[in-house]
């Protein structure tokens, strides 16, 4: 399992795309999808919504669980991938691509983000 070296990842096992125009891309990792199991039901944040790190933002539905879905970011909604919401084994097959799940205009980054090395380690994978 390899974490893309330019995304930088929580200890909820969420990534977070470089930002750009302010705007940052949310996945979960592929390690968190694995352990997930095949997700058959995604309630991602609305746009306009207002998401805070470390806070609920929606929940993934498994075939083994229901997992909280955790923004790494305070701040804006400003996408939220229907492609997921209809096919939510997207997260699975793609996590890093097109299983990405939400969009953000970030006001606030946190500094306890990982980077690929950092959450390599932290998670075992």
């Amino acid at each position: 399992m390899s974490n893309p070296q330019q995304l930088r990842y929580s200890k909820e096992h969420e990534w977070l795309s470089a930002i750009e125009d302010g705007v940052a891309t949310i996945g979960i990792t592929e390690y968190a999808a694995n352990a997930l199991g095949d997700v058959v039901y995604a309630q991602l944040p609305e746009v306009g919504d207002t998401v805070t790190a470390g806070e609920t933002c929606g929940e993934l539905e498994s075939t083994k669980s229901v997992s909280d879905l955790y923004s790494p970011v305070t701040g804006e909604v400003t996408a939220a991938n229907q492609d997921v919401v209809d096919d939510p084994s997207l997260v699975n097959s793609a996590p890093f691509e097109g299983g990405w799940l939400f969009k953000v205009r970030v006001a606030e980054e946190p500094a306890d983000l990982l980077s690929a090395d950092e959450y390599t380690a932290f998670s075992g994978n």
